[in-house]
């Protein structure tokens, strides 16, 4: 690191960190993240999973993982994480009202993120997956360069212009130093519920072969992961045997196999 900038540092008790990334919003990154985490725990009860909400301005996570509430402060002086379902998670949303706008500029967006990484309680975990905002901008590098980041996993939809802004983020984070570990294809296909007829609604594209990428998941689009994602109960656990719940498992399985093939390489 160049002088002036943060040192890495590793989070006490956190074996892996790994980012959810997208170039553009709407694409279901949010939903990913947390399906992703609840995947990686229910492919491995041994293991700890925490979920970092770092979208500052948009926090998800809350709504998402139905949580709510001040986190409570050990007596380290740490703020301890929220959890439900298992998962340990940290927002900025448990930090302000759900009505109340944060109207930050770049230097206070980029303090919070830091107390939401360093002053948490969130060891021990296998992996923190800390979900990104859209784009590539201030919290992307201060995460990049608070603290050494495992890999990244990219989130677009097969939409030919979500796929120009998923090649910017998977770049950025090479130029950073950090593995792209793959993508991750949402909303890759309907499937009506009477004929059964299946529809590319977004389309089809090979970006991820031509930037190298593999494709780590191809996640449907089904109105029960809106609406399990609405309710506070993400798919993986509303209906764990289900198509869409499995595209997950498969996803997840997939990230923590090329993590582990990653680090004894």
């Amino acid at each position: 690191m160049g002088r002036g900038l943060p040192k890495q540092a590793p989070l006490p008790g956190v074996k892996r960190i790994v980012a959810v990334a997208s170039g553009k919003g709407g694409v279901g990154k949010s939903t990913t993240a947390v399906n992703l985490a609840l995947a990686i725990a229910a492919n491995d009860p041994k293991v700890s999973v925490g979920l970092l909400d770092a979208d500052i301005h948009g926090p998800s996570i809350p709504m998402l993982m139905n949580l709510s509430g001040n986190p409570e402060v050990t007596k380290d002086n740490l703020l301890r994480p929220l959890v439900n379902y298992g998962i340990a998670c940290m927002s900025m949303g448990f930090l302000i009202g759900d009505s109340q706008p944060v109207i930050w500029r770049g230097l206070m967006v980029m303090s919070a993120l830091e107390k939401m990484l360093k002053q948490v309680s969130w060891g021990p975990l296998d992996y923190l997956l800390v979900d990104l905002p859209p784009g590539t901008g201030d919290v992307h590098l201060s995460l990049c360069q608070h603290v050494p980041l495992s890999g990244a996993v990219i989130v677009s939809t097969p939409q030919d212009l979500a796929l120009i802004d998923a090649r910017r983020a998977a770049e950025m984070f090479r130029k950073v130093g950090v593995p792209v570990i793959g993508m991750v294809v949402n909303m890759s296909g309907f499937q009506c519920p009477n004929c059964h007829h299946q529809t590319h609604i977004f389309g089809e594209s090979e970006t991820a072969k031509q930037l190298g990428l593999d494709v780590l998941g191809e996640i449907p689009l089904h109105i029960s992961i809106r609406e399990s994602s609405d309710r506070g109960k993400p798919i993986v656990l509303l209906l764990p045997g289900g198509a869409e719940a499995l595209a997950y498992v498969h996803t997840a399985s997939k990230v923590v196999k090329c993590l582990e093939r990653m680090a004894s390489s």
